[in-house]
């Protein structure tokens, strides 16, 4: 059975850090592109980022560029979202993600996360 078990999430001020984690078990992490999506409350679930099954390609979304990283560790089994500078927009439900693919729908998921709330002061 796969599992993606995120953590980190919290409330934080405009212009603070989160770093958000997910350990995953019951696949073959390093065969799978990992990534985070976020759903805000009354909007759709969004793209944030992915990371190559070696670890070597990231992609971010244009939102975040330049303030978020993704990494991970294949010995571990995990993934983590570096989050600098956060914005009240930033505020949602933040998805860990894998997929076989680099189409970032969330149709293109093979399996999810249950979600970590991340919220933003201003």
């Amino acid at each position: 059975q796969v599992q993606l078990v995120e953590s980190g999430g919290g409330l934080v001020q405009t212009g603070g850090s989160l770093r958000l984690s997910c350990a995953a078990s019951g696949l073959t992490f390093s065969s799978y592109v990992m990534g985070w999506f976020r759903q805000a409350p009354g909007k759709d679930r969004e793209f944030v980022a992915h990371i190559s099954a070696s670890g070597g390609y990231t992609y971010y979304s244009d939102s975040v560029k330049g303030r978020f990283t993704i990494s991970r560790d294949n010995a571990k089994n995990t993934i983590i979202l570096q989050m600098n500078s956060l914005k009240p927009d930033d505020t949602a439900v933040y998805y860990c993600a894998a997929k076989e693919s680099y189409v970032r729908r969330p149709a293109a998921v093979d399996y999810w996360g249950q979600g970590t709330q991340v919220t933003v002061s201003s």
